[in-house]
């Protein structure tokens, strides 16, 4: 059963550039050309996204594709020239900026590359801040901000200051200040990639441990492929400001639909974002080695399907729905599918 929709874009454009307004009520579709023919700039052209509560949505594209710009119009951080926002059914392009605050302040989180701590706070005080601003009496700002710091793994350091933190650390007080507030929906806008690829592993471990114990939903930016696929239920490709496609992991790499994703998705080993249901074949026998389950990724029951020379049965919901060979668990580790 689909969760429903907790946010969603219809037509969003962000124009910059003299006019941008006018000219976009006078040519409402204009092509990328035509834009930059009349000395304006499409950093979101278009855009449509459909966001169910519970999800992980990761938008993509490389520097300049117009992913930042995005976000900022969904959480409207930056206003957007055309088009609608509607977050929990409500059009976020008419509410007040006093209902926009509240919003922003009790139902939205919001983790950025840049750190943004306060120096002169310690941990404790950084991550109750955003309580502290909304009028939350100390005793019970202190209690919440000293959860979610356990949470994110830093009990203990509650009276640390920010420069006595590792760059890991102190990504880790970002994320417990946004999640103070208990957002219902929580913003990430390349929270990462400052990181080394050592601590960006182990954070990405950290955020999905906590995604499986606080079912957010998540809008995740990120320009790492490997990243995105490792984190994402869906992803939204951009490119010079248009959504390129939106789709799971799988049904990129495996159905890319224009060459700009084919190209994005090439290098990306299928094992990690193919599952046991897209390689099935009919059950063909009553002998087998075992079961998977249908979504399990190849990278994962590998080693189990190639050493067998019976097939495995694919499950899903306790039923068979057909089965797996060695050599179909093959053919995607060498690239043949």
């Amino acid at each position: 059963m689909k969760q429903p929709v907790i946010l969603e874009c219809r037509d969003v454009w962000k124009i910059y550039g003299p006019g941008a307004e006018s000219y976009l009520n006078t040519n409402p579709q204009p092509r990328k050309g035509e834009l930059s023919a009349a000395g304006l700039i499409g950093a979101v052209r278009a855009a449509n996204i459909q966001i169910r509560k519970g999800e992980i949505f990761v938008i993509m594209g490389l520097s300049g594709s117009g992913k930042s710009t995005l976000v900022r119009c969904l959480s409207r951080l930056v206003d957007s020239t055309a088009g609608e926002i509607f977050f929990e059914g409500k059009d976020l392009l008419d509410v007040s900026n006093a209902e926009l605050i509240d919003i922003r302040r009790t139902k939205m989180g919001m983790v950025f590359q840049q750190f943004a701590l306060l120096p002169h706070l310690t941990v404790l005080e950084n991550a109750a801040f955003p309580l502290e601003v909304q009028g939350v009496d100390r005793a019970t700002r202190e209690a919440r901000a000293r959860n979610v710091i356990e949470l994110v793994g830093l009990k203990g350091r509650e009276d640390y200051y920010p420069r006595e933190l590792s760059g890991g650390q102190q990504q880790r007080v970002g994320i417990a200040r946004s999640l103070v507030v208990e957002p219902d929906l929580w913003f990430l806008d390349e929270p990462f990639s400052a990181l080394d690829p050592l601590i960006r592993r182990e954070m990405q471990d950290e955020f999905l441990r906590l995604q499986n114990l606080l079912n957010k939903t998540i809008v995740f930016i990120t320009h790492d492929f490997d990243e995105a696929i490792r984190l994402a239920d869906r992803i939204a490709v951009m490119k010079d400001g248009a959504i390129q496609q939106i789709a799971t992991p799988e049904e990129l790499v495996l159905n890319p639909a224009t060459e700009y994703v084919a190209e994005f998705t090439r290098h990306v080993s299928r094992s990690k974002v193919v599952t046991a249901r897209s390689i099935c074949t009919p059950i063909d026998g009553d002998t087998f080695a075992g079961d998977v389950a249908h979504d399990d990724l190849i990278d994962v029951i590998a080693d189990r399907v190639e050493a067998s020379e019976l097939p495995f049965k694919v499950v899903e919901d306790g039923v068979a729905i057909g089965q797996i060979t060695s050599k179909s668990v093959v053919d995607i580790l060498v690239g043949r599918y």
